[in-house]
Parts: C-alpha cells; sequence; structure tokens
C-alpha cells in the first residue's frame, strides 16, 4: 500500500455514489485523478464522473474489496458502510477516514456516547433499546426528540416525545430497534464547521457555516456565520479537537448548536464532506471537496481562507412535482448566483435534487441573493416551503 503522497493519475475508490461522491470526484479529476464509485444504484450521480463503477450493496465485503484493488486509495460520501465492508477494502488500499472512525461515528448512540465519555459539550440524552426504555428516558428529559441510531438523515428516522406514551410511540415509529433520546434545547442558532486532518495531525477547520433547517432538511447555509470572532474561534477549536480525539485521516464535519445562554453544544459528526460546506466552492480558497482529496491523498491541505460570503439553498424534489419546470433563466439573471444540479433521475419529495449557490459582500448579502434565486426559480416559492410531507 501506499503510504506517501498519492499523485495524479492514480485512482480514488469512493464508497457511495451520492451527490457528495459526484463533486468529490469532480475536484479529484480537476485534479488529475481518475474515480471509481461503488454505490447499490446503477444511476447514482458519482457514476456520470467514474471510470469505473461497480453496483453492490454496502455491505458487501466482496465488492468493496474489488474497488479498492483498482484503488490507491478508498475514501467515503455515506458514513453508513458496515465497518466488515471498510475492513474488507483496507486489505487492499488505505481506507481514510478508517474504519473505526466511521465504525465510532455511524451509530448515533455510540457517536454521542463518544463525545461524551471524551468531554465534549453534549445535550442531555439516553441510548435507548426498548419502547420501554425509550418512554422512561421521554418521562425524564421532557420534550425530546427520538432518533434512529442507524441511518436516517434529512428528516427521517426521527419522531417528538415528550412523555412516556409519546416516548414509547416515537421509538416504534422510528425502527423499533435502538435510538437515541436527545432532550429538546433552547437553541440560537445552528452551525458546522468542517475540519480536514492530516496523518500526521496536522489540521485545517474552516469558519463556521451557519444554517436553517424546514423538518429536519437544510433549507439553506451562509458562510462565514454571523458568530462573534470569539464564537467562530470556539467551534473551530471544538471540532479541532475531536478531530484529534477520532484520529480522522480525511475531513469530519461536526455541526453545532448555540444555545441561548451562550453554550456551544455537539449536535452530530460525520466522517465525509458535509451538505452545509457546498458554499466552500465559492466562499474559500480551496473547497470542502478538493480538500478531501488533498487530504486522502496525503498532499499538503489547502488555504481554508474566505475570499468572499457565499450561500446556498437547496432545491428539493418537491420543485419538480406535478410536471412542474424551474425558471432557470429568471434565477441565473441575479448577479452572482449559480446553479448546481446533481444530476439525479427520480425527483422524489425531500430529496436533494441539486442547490442554489450566491455570492455578496456580507453573509446577509450572499444569502439575500441565493433567497431570490430560489423564489425567481420557484416562480414565487420561498426557501423552505417545500419539504417532505
Amino acid at each position: 500500500m501506499t503510504l506517501g503522497p498519492i499523485q495524479p493519475g492514480a485512482t480514488i475508490g469512493i464508497l457511495g455514489g451520492g451527490q457528495l461522491g459526484r463533486m468529490t470526484g469532480q475536484a479529484a479529476l480537476s485534479m488529475g485523478y481518475r474515480i471509481a464509485v461503488l454505490d447499490p444504484d446503477e444511476t447514482a450521480p458519482a457514476r456520470q464522473v467514474a471510470e469505473h463503477a461497480v453496483k453492490a450493496g454496502f455491505d458487501d465485503e466482496q465488492a468493496a474489496a474489488s474497488l479498492a484493488e483498482r484503488s490507491s486509495v478508498v475514501t467515503l460520501e455515506i458514513e453508513q458502510i458496515s465497518r466488515l465492508t471498510l475492513e474488507a477494502a483496507a486489505r487492499f488500499a488505505p481506507v481514510r477516514p478508517g474504519p473505526q472512525v466511521v465504525w465510532t461515528i455511524q451509530d448515533r448512540g455510540r457517536q454521542k456516547e463518544f463525545l461524551r465519555d471524551n468531554g465534549f459539550p453534549v445535550g442531555d440524552f439516553r441510548v435507548v433499546d426498548s419502547a420501554e426504555a425509550a418512554g422512561k428516558a421521554a418521562s425524564s428529559l421532557g420534550s425530546s426528540i427520538v432518533k434512529s441510531c442507524f441511518g436516517g438523515y434529512d428528516g427521517r428516522g426521527q419522531a417528538l416525545a415528550h412523555d412516556h406514551e409519546s416516548g414509547r410511540a416515537a421509538f416504534q415509529s422510528v425502527g423499533g430497534v435502538r435510538a437515541v433520546v436527545e432532550q429538546f434545547l433552547d437553541i440560537e442558532l445552528e452551525c458546522s464547521v468542517v475540519v480536514a486532518r492530516e496523518a500526521a495531525g496536522i489540521i485545517a477547520t474552516y469558519d463556521p457555516a451557519e444554517n436553517l433547517h424546514t423538518r429536519g432538511i437544510l433549507t439553506w447555509s451562509v458562510h462565514p456565520a454571523r458568530l462573534s470572532r470569539d464564537m467562530a474561534t470556539k467551534a473551530r477549536n471544538l471540532a479541532a479537537g475531536i478531530a484529534d480525539a477520532l484520529n480522522v485521516e480525511g475531513l469530519l464535519a461536526v455541526e453545532l448548536f448555540v444555545l441561548a445562554d451562550g453554550r456551544l453544544l455537539v449536535n452530530e459528526l460525520a466522517p465525509r464532506p458535509h451538505n452545509t460546506f457546498h458554499t466552500t466552492e465559492r466562499s474559500s480558497i480551496t473547497s470542502q471537496f478538493e480538500q478531501l482529496v488533498r487530504a486522502v491523498c496525503r498532499l499538503p491541505l489547502g488555504a481554508t481562507d474566505i475570499v468572499q460570503p457565499a450561500a446556498i439553498v437547496n432545491l428539493l424534489g418537491d420543485l419538480w412535482g406535478d410536471g412542474r419546470e424551474l425558471n432557470v433563466n429568471a434565477a441565473l439573471r441575479i448577479p452572482g448566483v449559480r446553479l448546481h444540479l446533481y444530476g439525479k433521475r427520480s425527483a422524489r419529495p425531500g430529496r436533494k435534487m441539486g442547490h442554489l449557490s450566491a455570492v455578496g459582500g456580507t453573509p446577509s448579502e450572499a444569502l439575500e441573493a441565493a433567497r431570490q434565486a430560489y423564489i425567481a426559480i420557484s416562480n414565487g416559492l420561498e426557501p423552505g416551503t417545500f419539504g417532505p410531507g
């Protein structure tokens, strides 16, 4: 296996073929690398930029090993890949981030316990494996959100609870296997930080992004976040500390809450590029996708300085409902706006099909331009109007 820098011309294997894999692949191609992708969907977006594609599930150890055999390094764009699959790939190529990192993060309960046990600030929670335990947790914590430990994203695999009965019902509604019950928090602002970390422990952090979710799905993100410099530095340092504790090689996204009382708490982790940092293609010297390529290929990490404030607004599959067409011309007449579509074939409600990005002189100006572009492309709808039913 290659332990030193992996030079352009080599193949990067990506486990997962969604939009994050596609955008990582595009960055890798621009640097002269080749891409191989594994995904169960033969129409997955990343296949469109891959030289080689494998149609297989994320628990297919043989397929992952085959992908790794033709790759100089393997990374991922989705964390729900079995540990055995990652270990099978690691027998033939370095897997970055490693199987232990992904295993720790991919179970929400294990992730929360890791953060708490290592002294990182999190809200009050209980890990439960039965409806009765979930009911007791909701009774103890009061108003809560029950989240499935495995899978579940963009608002799926989550349910509200406030007492014993609703806690039991919420546990069943999210799969009835293993879940985390998290106490509701008085949140003033949601933000996130992406960290790149080399094997030697060298770290590059991005300024926080500020985010708004509707029904659990990201509506918009603006970079940099409208935070005080002290709070932004605290967020960056916290994220870097978690990356060090996990011994990450690659990218780590850290979702954070700023509470009304001024505390900063960790919400969730992701060992991959993150929707909230699509802005870095416009805002930063080095995008998160190029940074991932640099990190896993053991090249020098890129500068994370902000060139200009930028914002994104997500485009969900609802916008294509009932045969509607997007008013692309109207959106692109707005100065500084770009359209990013992911090449997905099926536009289902709540599915991320693309995003609009915009730049501005300030974060607020960038966000307003992105908002106006969304109103234009949707023929009058406000961001957040559409979401899962």
